[in-house]
């Protein structure tokens, strides 16, 4: 299978992950939006490794340093949006302006 279509795959997955983040007023959703982009990163990675064959490993190790930093970024970002709902009684972008005076 050619990796054209893994990289349009890809860009798709990143595009509709960059709408996402810009588009949306929930935090949890824009959270999901970042891990939709990390994915298409990952397929990105693991495209070029498996056409490069042997010389291609270093593209699979670095997916799963992603697939591990997405992880850190659920937790610590889910822990946040949890906190800021039990204060807020909302997860809304717009509404949380806690660095505001």
């Amino acid at each position: 299978m050619p990796i054209t279509y893994f990289l349009i795959l890809s860009a798709l997955l990143f595009s509709i992950g960059v709408y996402g983040v810009l588009a949306r007023q929930n935090a949890v959703l824009i959270l999901l939006s970042i891990e939709l982009m990390l994915n298409a990163v990952n397929i990105n990675l693991v495209a070029f490794a498996a056409q490069l064959g042997d010389a291609g490993v270093g593209g699979q190790v670095f997916a799963l340093f992603v697939i591990a930093v997405a992880a850190a970024e659920v937790g610590v970002g889910l822990a946040i949006v949890i906190l800021i709902f039990r204060n807020r009684q909302t997860v809304d972008v717009d509404d949380m302006s806690l660095m505001k005076w």
